[in-house]
């Protein structure tokens, strides 16, 4: 086999993808049909693939890129780290430097008492492993009995067993199974399940539906209750503005752990360090991962309060978890330096006084369509939501996607990155997006709207269900 390199033909390397290499969320047809493509660089907000297309990023990778590609200081730090300690583990009383200082950063940066931290590889791990933690922590408090821990419908926390179990999404329930103890309850999506309420009330509902199920199960029986700040992956579902508030009555009322998932909302996405602060939100526990080292290396954790560290630090018996590559010093050094740019160069300043501010007037702007029925968008995550009749918020006759796919294949012709969650169009750019870029990604979703729009319609498939 000749060297495998950036400078194969495109067809030799789709050959030898197609071969061998396994991909997530996706099917060896849909491969085959369309062909993979093949990404060969990055640098900013722009990829690079192997036919020499110049693409932009509105995904930031997988909603992780937070600083933008090609930064020279992330190469150095991991250079620097590999020559210095490449590895050593965090088990058997042992720990050091990098994972050290990460863990001090994280414990500043937090909200509140959040001042203890867990790593793992991934957010999923990290998911993982709050489920033993909360359920180790009631247990030594002398309640194993409360195990059950409540989510939500078309919630996402990951896709190993435990994270997709946590997660409220039934295809990912479908590929073998769920572990027990997870129940799952509405979610606060007012464009679809709104109705005639008000988002408002909307919030109050699905948000009181935690009560109704802590009062079905019973308390002695729930631990905790997990929960995106934004919905990602379900659609950037911006929670209406009574939910989060009445979820974090309920869990102080009733004494349950909030565990907010940051992965996606954490590290200046919401145009503050994490998006519990955005929504004034208060968890027990945070799970972190993808901006922490904006991709450049694979580490996540659970940011941990005082009282549940406590407790499960001072038990006679160990925590019997954790991870090979917990605390993985290469990692921690770069996610160290990430953190180090996002402060000194205010990157989160530039997302709430500039970045923001420009996307939205330009983003809310695309409402004017005519298939597009809403926008939303909160710090840098947006999204479009689709329909053939914006007074009636109707969907798509047909399988629900069809349309949102033919939008994003539009958007990959077009040297766009923009993902479709069913009929809804998705972005979540890099923090460092300026005007300039903002202007390149607003034209070309325009443009992928108008061409899809016209084949939809020439097509007779503008119609409802």
């Amino acid at each position: 086999m000749n060297k495998i390199t950036n400078h194969l033909p495109t067809a030799e390397l789709q050959a030898l993808d197609a071969a061998h290499h396994m991909h997530p969320f996706t099917s060896d047809g849909e491969l085959a049909k369309k062909g993979v493509r093949v990404i060969t660089g990055a640098k900013g907000v722009w990829l690079k693939d192997s036919e020499g297309n110049r693409i932009i990023d509105g995904m930031a990778g997988l909603w992780c890129v937070n600083v933008g590609y090609g930064r020279h200081e992330l190469a150095q730090a991991a250079a620097r780290q590999i020559e210095e300690l490449s590895y050593y583990n965090t088990f058997f009383m042992t720990t050091h430097v990098p994972a050290i200082a990460l863990a001090a950063k994280l414990a500043e940066l937090a909200p509140g008492d959040l001042n203890h931290v867990f790593f793992a590889s991934s957010g999923s791990e990290a998911n993982d492993t709050n489920i033993r933690l909360v359920r180790r922590y009631w247990e030594i408090k002398g309640q194993p009995e409360k195990r059950v821990i409540i989510a939500r419908k078309n919630g996402y926390h990951g896709s190993t067993m435990g994270g997709g179990s946590l997660g409220g999404m039934t295809y990912i329930h479908a590929a073998g199974g769920k572990i027990d103890g997870i129940e799952h309850i509405g979610q606060p999506h007012w464009w679809a399940e709104g109705g005639d309420m008000t988002p408002e009330d909307l919030g109050l509902l699905r948000a009181r539906e935690l009560e109704e199920k802590i009062l079905e199960l019973g308390v002695d029986k729930v631990a905790a209750f997990i929960g995106e700040a934004v919905q990602g992956a379900g659609g950037v579902i911006i929670p209406p503005s009574t939910y989060w508030p009445e979820i974090q009555r309920i869990c102080d009322k009733y004494g349950i752990l909030l565990i907010v998932d940051e992965v996606i909302t954490g590290f200046g996405r919401t145009g503050n360090w994490f998006g519990s602060q955005t929504y004034g939100i208060k968890p027990h526990i945070m799970t972190i991962a993808k901006g922490l080292s904006s991709g450049y290396q694979p580490i996540g954790g659970s940011i941990v309060c005082d009282e549940i560290a406590h407790v499960i630090g001072n038990a006679e018996d160990d925590f019997n978890h954790g991870y090979t590559y917990s605390g993985h010093p290469v990692a921690a050094a770069v996610a160290l330096e990430n953190l180090r740019i996002i402060e000194e160069e205010n990157i989160i300043g530039h997302v709430r006084d500039v970045a923001h501010p420009y996307l939205a007037e330009r983003w809310h702007a695309l409402a004017d369509h005519p298939m597009v029925g809403q926008t939303n968008l909160v710090g840098l995550m947006g999204s479009l939501v689709l329909t053939p009749n914006k007074a009636t918020r109707a969907r798509f006759a047909g399988k629900q996607g069809t349309i949102g796919f033919r939008v994003r294949e539009r958007c990959f012709k077009n040297n766009l990155i923009m993902r479709h969650v069913y009929d809804r169009m998705i972005i979540s750019p890099p923090l460092t997006i300026t005007p300039e870029e903002i202007d390149v990604l607003i034209e070309r979703a325009k443009l992928s709207l108008d061409e899809a729009y016209k084949a939809v319609k020439d097509e007779g498939l503008f119609v409802a269900e």
